[in-house]
């Protein structure tokens, strides 16, 4: 990370090693997908971004595969250390595996918290310029109460008190002494602890939202977004002996589209888009051109295949936006005709329904009437 002003080495420890049971992922959930990558690759990107060198991902015994799979391709120092019993254990087996390279600064911080921003890295930084040990707060903004069994008690002072994240910052040489010489609880709460046990200032400095600790299955969204969108493209060379159909209408002209089907390029690209709002890959993968059942086959079809797989994924369309690109021949005689067929089709109303044509004034070669080309668009409502 350019903006860390400090000259001196930092390295990084992301604590990996737990079962992550509560969270209700088919896996550990430090391994977990999250935001479209594993859980503990996010933590050691911000590291390795940082600047940080080596960071150490403390790991469960036995773990190297899933863990060398959730980090491959990152570029970086980057070292798999198997972690103990607790998470003070695997935090001390970090701290050794960085001994010989016994880095002016530590940041050692939790893989489930992988929203981990540069600006959180900057304060803490900075704040060991001058204290030997700083970790990100928050404020606790809800009223506070102590218990006394199911019954309140007298009320906390929520002025005095803070959230406390990580990663947590400190003087190498200072943290690796405090765990050697730790003799509290078997796992203590945290590194801050053991270092405010040690005699060491932890300073505090602002924390961040985003760091938030994926403890739940409901910290791990899978409900399918409420609206999702595909395009689509597709060309067909113009021929002679050939019939033209577009949008599934039969058009007189003096040429028609070439294709293992009927060739209806504009429906074409509409199945495209439809399968590409649901990620149901392309026509060819479901109406190969080398199967000889789909020769001189309806498109329509395919149009109704990609329409039941929509259901089937729990979406409705919400609207189409087609584009036939040609010379020849005029769509305007034809357009409410298609509108009308693509919607009995699909079983939606016509009005949801666009569809336009344009030229390229003669360039290329829809511009020399070699073929035609259409693109979709589409836009598919969670029901």
């Amino acid at each position: 990370m350019s903006g860390r002003s400090t000259s001196r080495s930092l390295a990084g420890i992301v604590v990996a090693a737990g079962k992550g049971l509560r969270a209700g992922q088919p896996m550990p959930k430090q391994f977990a997908l999250f935001r479209g990558k594993p859980v503990v690759r996010h933590s050691v990107e911000a590291l390795l971004a940082s600047g940080a060198s080596p960071v150490i991902v403390v790991i469960p015994e036995n773990a190297e595969e899933i863990a060398g799979a959730a980090l491959n391709g990152l570029a970086g120092d980057i070292r798999l250390v198997a972690g103990g019993a607790t998470r003070q254990d695997s935090v001390r087996a970090g701290l050794e595996a960085l001994s010989r390279h016994s880095p002016d600064f530590v940041m050692i911080h939790d893989a489930a918290r992988p929203l981990l921003r540069a600006g959180v890295i900057e304060r803490l930084c900075s704040a060991l310029e001058q204290h030997p040990a700083a970790i990100p707060v928050l404020p606790v903004v809800d009223s506070l109460a102590h218990a006394e069994g199911s019954m309140m008690g007298a009320p906390a002072r929520r002025d005095a008190l803070r959230r406390v994240q990580t990663p947590q910052a400190f003087h190498f040489g200072s943290i690796m002494k405090a765990h050697q010489e730790w003799t509290g609880p078997t796992d203590a709460g945290d590194d801050a602890q053991v270092a405010q046990a040690a005699g060491l200032t932890v300073a505090l400095v602002e924390g961040d939202e985003a760091l938030h600790k994926l403890t739940y299955s409901s910290d791990f969204p899978t409900e399918a977004p409420a609206i999702r969108v595909g395009t689509g493209y597709d060309v067909h060379r113009l021929a002679e002996g050939e019939e033209l159909w577009l949008c599934g209408v039969r058009i007189d002209h003096t040429q028609g589209l070439a294709g293992h089907s009927d060739a209806d390029v504009a429906i074409h690209a509409l199945v495209d888009a439809l399968l590409g709002a649901i990620g149901a890959g392309d026509i060819g993968q479901h109406f190969p051109p080398s199967d000889s059942q789909w020769r001189r086959a309806s498109s329509d079809r395919f149009l109704q295949h990609a329409a039941g797989l929509i259901t089937q994924a729990g979406y409705r369309i919400g609207n189409i936006d087609l584009t036939i690109i040609c010379e020849a021949p005029k769509i305007g005689p034809h357009r409410e005709t298609m509108r009308v067929r693509l919607a009995e089709i699909l079983g939606i109303p016509s009005d949801l329904i666009s569809v336009k044509a344009t030229t390229t004034e003669k360039l290329g070669f829809t511009g020399r009437s070699e073929g035609i080309a259409a693109q979709a668009v589409t836009s598919l409502i969670k029901n």
